[in-house]
């Protein structure tokens, strides 16, 4: 089982400048390269500061330059918010400039808040057809001259300009949850990626079932990775309590999330408020008690220990999600922790 990063630059509020972050984000993703991780991700939202990457493509291509072996994924760009003669130029371009690095996910979509501004309101569930499309869209161009009539997108003969470095195509990278959105990755011979929030290792249990009944489905196509992103702290076994802040962090997240999500309340200058505390008393699995044993937090035995099951699952990849409110001190001790005394026991 290999290693990645998934990382955002993340504002909670005014006194951090976002160039700082920037550099933050680049020491991060350069640490996880000298570690001996795969891939950096990193995804695409727009006008919230709790999540800024309004394009994952400038900022890989960053990376790009400051890096040499990591690989670089938009993990993911929003189907609807983009066309595919777009998408096909932009990722092949950013293939380009790494020299053969790049892995392109793609998702539906989640944010209503993000669609009602940049999609006329469609109804992010009903991002899953724009997906379906873009996918084998994007692949097309990016062999060559292709002309597509579908039922979002029509265009006359285009390619992708330029080509992709690698060939016949970089990794392309499905975000599913649902049986169906299983089926069509592994169908279309994509990778998958799966997060389970909130919940425990039975959902990573019962995700993986998803995906392997996608691939028996599917004789036809080599079997694709699964990648399991989550939430990751790793504290020093001499503190009993280094859980404790990154449990709250993290619930202060997921209530963020909740906020976004919620789509009640108008942003102001890209912050809102995460949803109190008290909207969750009925909901034990966002105490911060509960996200204790649902993230993936602890020492690293512990997290070894997690992440054996994982790896005997037939997990492929494991992303170490490391937003979570906490400063960029207390992220870099635990990422050096992780590299230090978790990624040896697999190597």
């Amino acid at each position: 089982m290999r290693f990645s990063l998934f990382v955002h630059m993340e504002r909670w509020d005014e006194e951090t400048s976002h160039r700082e972050l920037f550099e933050n984000l680049t020491e991060l993703t350069q640490m996880a390269e000298a570690g001996g991780f795969s891939t950096v991700w990193v995804g695409e939202h727009h006008a919230m500061e709790y999540t800024i990457s309004p394009s994952p493509m400038p900022i890989l291509a960053h990376l790009a330059a400051k890096t040499d072996t990591i690989r670089l994924g938009a993990g993911t760009i929003i189907a609807p918010f983009w066309h595919p003669v777009r998408a096909a130029g932009e990722t092949a371009l950013l293939d380009v400039i790494s020299n053969g690095r790049a892995e392109v996910g793609i998702a539906r979509g989640a944010y209503q808040i993000e669609f009602d501004r940049l999609a006329d309101g469609l109804a992010a569930s009903d991002g899953g057809k724009h997906l379906r499309e873009l996918v084998p869209a994007v692949r097309a161009l990016w062999q060559g001259d292709y002309a597509h009539d579908g039922e979002v997108w029509q265009f006359p003969t285009s390619t992708s300009v330029p080509k992709p470095v690698q060939r016949p195509t970089p990794p392309m990278w499905v975000a599913a949850r649902d049986p169906a959105s299983h089926d069509f990755a592994v169908s279309q011979g994509c990778n998958v990626m799966v997060t389970p929030l909130m919940k425990g290792d039975e959902e990573v249990a019962a995700l993986k079932d998803k995906f392997d009944t996608a691939v028996a489905g599917h004789p036809e196509v080599d079997r694709p990775d699964i990648m399991v992103l989550r939430h990751t702290h790793v504290h020093a076994p001499e503190d009993p309590e280094g859980w404790r802040p990154a449990a709250e962090g993290i619930n202060r997240f997921y209530r963020t999330f909740d906020a976004w999500f919620g789509n009640k309340k108008a942003p102001v200058n890209g912050f809102l408020e995460p949803s109190p505390e008290e909207k969750f008393a009925e909901r034990p699995e966002f105490a911060p008690e509960a996200l204790r044993r649902t993230a993936m937090i602890g020492t690293p035995a512990e997290v070894i220990e997690r992440l054996r099951a994982y790896e005997e699952l037939g997990i492929d990849e494991y992303s170490f999600w490391i937003d979570n409110t906490l400063s960029h001190e207390e992220k870099r001790e635990s990422l050096q922790l992780f590299i230090k005394e978790v990624v040896p026991a697999f190597e």
